[in-house]
């Protein structure tokens, strides 16, 4: 065999070896392909579950977001439903729930963040609640992150009229011994929460 039927031969296999691997790749790369829609899916589902607001009260599962410890009735028809206030083993105490806009108008939670000078200008936020330990006669209030942010929901907009959103704060958790605090947002009357431990 001359070295031109050895060079054409050579690049013969070369050629089937070269749509072979590419044939595996594309096959490889069309089975990942098939999975990622449903996870993403799966993911999306999840996400579109817990909306932090709508037009009315929000339905969600689960016991924790369907229990009620304590309602707050506030001016211009903007309520506080606390849902959950859960103490975790690194010493923070988590209060999540509602809040509900009954009114007509937005509501701009000017005075939420009364009292605490560092969050001025920080923009709409719960950041003025408090929890009061009774039993060890102390105040606690809402934690920061290192910006000086509160870490807790912040409403940049306000709350439209009929909306409800969901809300979260932390805060520095009372001993272990105390079952029970006065949640205090600004403006509205304190109401006594049961916290659980995680």
């Amino acid at each position: 065999m001359g070295t031109r039927e050895i060079g054409k031969l050579l690049r013969g296999t070369v050629a089937v070896a070269t749509a072979a691997a590419l044939a595996f790749t594309l096959t490889a790369c069309g089975g990942g392909d098939e999975k990622e829609p449903e996870a993403a899916s799966s993911s999306q589902s999840t996400g579109d579950g817990g909306g932090e607001r709508s037009g009315g009260n929000n339905s969600e599962g689960g016991g924790e977001e369907n229990e009620v410890l304590a309602t707050i009735n506030g001016a211009d028809g903007v309520n506080v439903v606390v849902n959950s206030a859960v103490r975790d083993q690194a010493g923070f105490v988590t209060v999540k729930g509602k809040v509900e806009n009954t009114g007509d108008k937005t509501y701009v939670f000017r005075n939420w963040a009364a009292g605490d000078l560092d969050f001025t200008g920080k923009g709409a936020s719960v950041a003025g609640m408090t929890l009061v330990d009774k039993k060890g006669k102390k105040r606690y209030y809402i934690l920061r992150d290192t910006d000086n942010n509160c870490l807790c929901t912040m409403f940049p907009g306000g709350l439209g009229a009929g909306e409800t959103a969901d809300f979260f704060a932390q805060f520095p958790a009372p001993p272990a011994d105390t079952t029970e605090v006065d949640l205090q947002v600004p403006t509205m009357s304190s109401a006594t929460i049961r916290i659980t431990d995680k």
